[in-house]
């Protein structure tokens, strides 16, 4: 798959054709013009000197890895545990963890993931930021040399790698099948994840993931550059080098009212898996017609006032929802 790419300027906006993108798009240098990416490109020491200037003292979640694991974050071989553990320490220890790791050809993992810059760092996104026509949260990642198994989020991302190589390799919403998922209730953040290494991939245990290979695409990022990744897609990402850093913002194009549908998915597995094959039948032409009909003459044989739920959604509305639903989950 071609993916396209836009050479950026510190100038840039980031407009719709980016921010409601159905493929994923290179943004070369978006985040060029960074402090922090600046620092980084002297060296790893001034780039973490850099950071630590912003520290509020606030603790960090660290993860820690076994050198065998190569970066993995993953599962035991029975499922029963991570492969990885982690504990609560200060930014400043975390980062010398990582960089004490430099010279190692096989390096334990040190990796901190999903904190908002705004509650350990304040002050940094004034400096190191992207303004554009979203409400989206700042984050940031850092780690040794990483490897986070394939997954994907339900907001759309923006990515931005700012210390350090990035390898993202990625897949269309529609290769779920071909890169055998593990547990929905056990994850290592709370996304599902591929179980297959893609770096070496085991065909025997996994012959599908070919399928998933022929569709995906491999991006490396440099230091000031970024990826947008549209909603569903699939995303296994490595940091490449011996430190690496990354800044992502996520926002949703659906309104706040509505629920994610992550829920559906679980009341689903309650609800309609278990039952007799002809209903099951039943409900999917069901689900067909009232949720994934996007005729929008389907209900007009009704006056807009009285289709409730099937009309109009606003807040109101999905309130009356949410309490029906939960008055039923509640017998």
């Amino acid at each position: 798959m071609t993916i396209n790419v836009i050479e950026c300027s510190s100038t840039f906006a980031l407009d719709e054709s980016v921010l409601e993108s159905k493929q994923p798009i290179i943004l070369r240098g978006l985040v060029d013009h960074w402090p922090l990416v600046a620092e980084a490109k002297k060296s790893n020491i001034a780039a973490v000197g850099y950071l630590k200037r912003w520290y509020n003292g606030r603790p960090v979640t660290v993860v820690r890895g076994e050198a065998k694991n190569d970066g993995l974050v993953a599962y035991n071989e029975d499922f029963a545990k991570l492969n990885c553990a982690s504990c609560n320490t200060s930014l400043p220890e975390a980062v010398d963890l990582m960089l004490g790791e430099e010279s190692s050809d096989n390096p334990l993992l040190y990796y901190i993931g999903t904190t908002f810059t705004d509650a350990i760092l304040p002050g940094f996104r004034e400096q190191n930021g992207l303004e554009f026509e979203r409400n989206a949260d700042q984050f940031i990642w850092l780690g040794n040399r990483s490897c986070i198994p394939a997954h994907f989020d339900v907001p759309d991302n923006i990515a931005c790698n700012v210390v350090g190589r990035r390898r993202f390799t990625l897949f269309p919403p529609e290769q779920l099948e071909n890169l055998y998922i593990g547990p929905l209730d056990f994850t290592p953040a709370g996304q599902s994840i591929s179980l297959v290494d893609i770096r070496k991939p085991d065909f025997d245990r996994f012959p599908r993931y070919r399928e998933a290979e022929k569709s995906s695409t491999v991006i490396v990022l440099e230091p000031g550059d970024a990826l947008f990744i549209p909603s569903m897609w699939w995303h296994h990402v490595e940091g490449i080098d011996s430190l690496n850093v990354l800044v992502n913002y996520w926002w949703r194009q659906s309104p706040a009212y509505m629920s994610s549908p992550a829920d559906v998915l679980e009341l689903a597995l309650l609800s309609i898996r278990d039952l007799p094959p002809e209903q099951k039948s039943a409900w999917k032409t069901i689900l067909d017609y009232y949720i994934f009909n996007d005729d929008d003459k389907a209900f007009e044989h009704m006056p807009e006032a009285a289709r409730g739920s099937l009309g109009t959604l606003d807040d109101t509305v999905a309130r009356k929802i949410r309490a029906k639903v939960l008055s039923r989950l509640n017998r």
